[in-house]
């Protein structure tokens, strides 16, 4: 009984033997904190699997993994180019088809933007204001953060503009224009057919520079896009190059959704 008495008088607040131990909340909250570490390393270890949760390959961001299948993109573009050719080296080795339907093949190679297309040509360069701008004319505010990217209106602006002032070609970036070809933005990022661009924007036109410089002058989206320039220092820059070679277009041109002209 001795033995029992001191082992409960250990634990008890006062001395001597039959006194009841006392409820301890913070032995309870010390011992709950302790818990629950417990439980967050060992839920820690069991989601990184002995790697670095920092680097894991699965949590990438979505930005990491659009660069990534802009990349592969441009590769299977360049496969497709290069296995193109390859089968119209082919065909053209023995076609059986004259030298008049050579010529319009030709011809409407041509129209569709899929071979290289050789003249005189500008670029217009479109980029963000800087991100500290403020307004630098009396009478405007100050700027929202819309008012210093590029968005997809304003690249649509210049390729209308030089397609009325006759360009033969256009070249977004690297990659040529064709009747299908979309120009869209996602925030202030460019996706221009499955790649992926960032500011500062480039695109080339071959065609008659003073024709191509006079479109863009009269264009009314591009008026109001040069306000922005002059007040809150957008990107604009207009430089005739020479003569320059646009390349062909190498991606697909299977149409799933147009139907011909009867």
């Amino acid at each position: 009984m001795s033995n029992s008495a001191d082992s409960a008088g250990t634990g008890a607040t006062g001395s001597g033997p039959g006194r009841r131990l006392r409820f301890r909340p913070v032995r309870v909250l010390t011992a709950a904190v302790f818990a629950l570490a417990g439980l967050i390393f060992f839920t820690s270890f069991d989601t990184a699997k002995g790697t670095d949760i920092r680097q894991d390959g699965s949590l990438l961001k979505l930005s990491d993994l659009i660069q990534q299948r802009s990349r592969k993109n441009k590769e299977l573009d360049e496969s497709n180019a290069s296995l193109r050719s390859s089968v119209e080296s082919l065909a053209e080795s023995d076609d059986g088809s004259s030298k008049a339907q050579d010529r319009r093949l030709t011809r409407l190679e041509n129209s569709a933007g899929t071979q290289p297309l050789t003249g005189k040509a500008i670029t217009v360069t479109l980029n963000d204001a800087p991100p500290n701008a403020t307004a630098k004319l009396p009478g405007y505010p100050e700027p929202q953060p819309d008012y210093l990217v590029i968005h997809q209106q304003d690249l649509q602006a210049v390729v209308n503009a030089l397609w009325q002032g006759g360009a033969k070609g256009i070249k977004v970036m690297d990659q040529r224009l064709i009747s299908t070809s979309a120009v869209r933005c996602v925030g202030n990022t460019l996706i221009l057919q499955g790649r992926v661009y960032s500011p500062p924007y480039k695109i080339t036109a071959v065609g008659d520079p003073d024709r191509l410089q006079q479109a863009l002058a009269a264009s009314k989206a591009i008026q109001t896009y040069m306000v922005y320039v002059n007040v809150y220092g957008l990107g604009w820059k207009v430089t005739e190059d020479g003569t320059v070679t646009l390349p062909g277009y190498s991606g697909t041109v299977d149409l799933h959704y147009a139907k011909p002209v009867q």
